[in-house]
């Protein structure tokens, strides 16, 4: 029987371009791209999880808006269900913590990266409400 995993992602929107994070080559899914974000504690909202994410992640402070998407993705490791959420940075510059790489694209260029499946919904979601 596989796990059931909560995670958030954090759809980083600074000055009309989206925040794109590379998973590392030591985890799951290495080198796909990502929303950064992580897996939701039993003592937390799914908000609250975002803010610790990416502030442990990018050592970074976001405020959390609404959400972009929810999608669960069967891997062969575990099923995802994967909630993203538009996200303001308030402070800080993302550094590489656990990515190998950070990216900023306009919604229009999202589809040039490979994304771990489960973010795929988001991408795509992104692109209808901000590309111009």
């Amino acid at each position: 029987m596989k796990r059931n995993i909560a995670v958030v992602g954090a759809v980083i929107v600074r000055d009309g371009e989206v925040l794109c994070a590379q998973r590392g080559p030591d985890g799951t899914l290495p080198g796909l791209w990502e929303f950064p974000g992580g897996k939701i504690e039993s003592n937390e909202t799914p908000r609250e999880a975002l803010v610790r994410e990416i502030n442990e992640e990018l050592l970074c402070e976001v405020v959390v808006g609404d959400e972009v998407a929810t999608t669960t993705y069967e891997y062969e490791f575990a099923i995802i269900t994967l909630t993203t959420f538009y996200c303001d940075l308030i402070a800080g510059d993302p550094q590489l913590t656990e990515h190998a790489e950070v990216r900023w694209l306009r919604p229009t260029d999202l589809h040039a990266l490979p994304w771990a499946p489960a973010d795929v919904p988001a991408v795509e979601a992104i692109q209808a409400r901000l590309a111009v």
